[in-house]
């Protein structure tokens, strides 16, 4: 696979510039290369990760020392995200009006061997930890005035389009977060906020790590640019769908993935 540069260190626009963007799952992977992003695009960025120490490194990780906060957060909790966006919002001095649903997991089983727990847990985290940080974040921003102009963006995943084999609980939780964007799509815009997502294909993470070690070969053959897809290659389309450069996508779903599931 060809080497090509890092777009998280590219000249910045300052797209951003000026709003505060929460991000979950920001310890690693996607979130992470979207916190550096956002970061460079001039946000000041909260951090979020069920592992506040995996959150901190990323802010060691981002321009504007002292500029950026980690935080604690269980998406699958109410009280953790209520406590989350608290703090976050008395740290930054206003409540984020831009937020990225980053966090997720994913379990590997036939569905056949698939136990309520496994099925459970990528509901939990994956489906309900986007509403519960939506509708936690939405309610926080509109109590801050009327004017208040948001964004969102979900990770979903190419597999919540197609299905996968062996994924059961992941894809039916990312096929959930398609029509979850939709619906708040409808419902938030006549609100002043924007909500779309992203479905990425097969994105060199520690979370597909796994995945890739197993099906590697055959994926390949089903992506049309014949590789994977780096973090930030996601998190660029992040930014660009928080930023007033996408004023008129609202309810979009936008496949990174290579070409794979066209």
């Amino acid at each position: 696979m060809a080497a090509s540069a890092d777009t998280t260190t590219t000249t910045p626009s300052c797209t951003l510039a000026g709003r505060i963007a929460l991000v979950t799952g920001g310890g690693s992977g996607i979130g992470r290369a979207c916190c550096q992003v956002l970061a460079r695009e001039g946000a000041q960025v909260v951090v979020t990760d069920i592992n506040l120490q995996a959150a901190k490194h990323t802010l060691t990780l981002l321009p504007g020392e002292g500029e950026h906060v980690a935080v604690a957060m269980d998406v699958r909790e109410r009280k953790s995200v209520e406590d989350a966006m608290k703090s976050a919002q008395d740290q930054c001095g206003a409540p984020p009006s831009l937020l990225v649903n980053c966090a997720g997991v994913v379990t590997i089983a036939p569905i056949l061997e698939t136990d309520s727990d496994s099925w459970h847990k990528n509901i939990d985290v994956n489906l309900t930890g986007t509403f519960l940080v939506t509708q936690t974040f939405a309610t926080s921003l509109l109590e801050n005035g009327k004017d208040s102009k948001g964004a969102v963006v979900n990770i979903a995943s190419i597999d919540g389009k197609t299905g996968s084999t062996n994924l059961s609980g992941y894809t039916a939780s990312k096929g959930g977060v398609i029509s979850l964007t939709k619906t708040c799509a409808a419902e938030l815009a006549s609100k002043a906020i924007r909500v779309n997502c992203v479905l990425p294909g097969l994105i060199d993470t520690p979370m597909t790590a796994s995945r890739m070690r197993e099906l590697r070969e055959n994926l390949m053959r089903l992506i049309p640019l014949g590789r994977t897809g780096r973090p930030e290659e996601v998190a660029e389309v992040v930014a660009f769908l928080l930023s007033e450069r996408s004023s008129y996508m609202v309810g979009a779903c936008v496949e990174v993935t290579g070409g794979y599931g066209m």
